[in-house]
């Protein structure tokens, strides 16, 4: 006896409830992935990134060429300098590889004696809050100091980094790099590197992974254009619009 089926015309119907269901799944998905945010880890670069320390940069070099022996730069050469990868800078004023971590060592020394007069850029606060804020881990590399680095930040943007790798060589990033993505777990699929030097995207590259350009820092936004980085942001306001999600941009 067959007790299973209704016989007759209601048996064939498609429950209308069932379809709406699945869309309304559908939708819920989407708006899932629409909240989620590109990265879930962002590597910050310090100087030039989150710290205007250019100026300061411009105004300390003179003396450090006299006292290395390279050659000092004119006003006007300081500025095209600022469309050079690091090893054309080291060409163009004469700067003996060797010398470059005793360069670099005490470079660090004056900013830490300097460190009270830095500055962070306009804008980098409430971005590092909002990043934070909308689910994305923060990282920091940085040949400078910790130490200076922590000091220039402040206490409140300082606590909104999980975890700091600095000291790095110039040309040393790209272990950091690795080494920061390994410690959080997070896939390189999902991690962007920050930053405002050409050596900065060349690290990111070789680590594999991707490289937000900033054009308020050391290196001008054409040659960094050039390089082909998978963003280029002129302001903090556009990073934020480009890697939070609609909900945490309109919070």
């Amino acid at each position: 006896m067959l007790v299973a089926g209704r016989a007759g015309p209601e048996a064939g119907r498609a429950d209308p409830d069932a379809g709406r269901n699945d869309l309304d799944a559908g939708r819920a998905d989407l708006d899932a992935g629409r909240n989620d945010p590109p990265y879930r880890l962002v590597v910050l670069d310090f100087d030039g990134t989150l710290a205007n320390t250019f100026p300061w940069f411009a105004r300390v070099l003179p003396g450090v060429a006299d006292r290395y022996g390279f050659r000092r730069p004119t006003a006007d050469e300081v500025e095209a300098l600022r469309a050079l990868d690091a090893r054309g800078v080291m060409r163009r004023l004469g700067v003996a590889g060797w010398k470059l971590p005793f360069i670099a060592r005490h470079m660090h020394g004056l900013a830490a004696r300097d460190a009270g007069a830095l500055a962070l850029f306009p804008g980098i606060p409430a971005l590092l809050g909002r990043l934070r804020e909308g689910g994305i881990a923060l990282a920091l590399v940085s040949s400078n100091r910790e130490d200076v680095v922590r000091r220039v930040l402040g206490p409140d943007c300082a606590g909104l980094i999980g975890h700091y790798a600095c000291g790095a060589g110039v040309f040393g990033k790209a272990r950091r790099f690795a080494a920061v993505v390994r410690a959080s777990g997070v896939s390189p699929g999902r991690v962007l590197c920050l930053g405002d030097e050409l050596r900065d995207h060349a690290a990111a590259a070789r680590a594999g992974l991707a490289f937000g350009a900033v054009t308020w820092g050391y290196t001008r936004g054409p040659a960094l254009a050039a390089a082909g980085p998978a963003h280029l942001f002129a302001t903090p306001e556009a990073v934020a619009a480009a890697l939070l999600p609609p909900a945490a941009r309109a919070a």
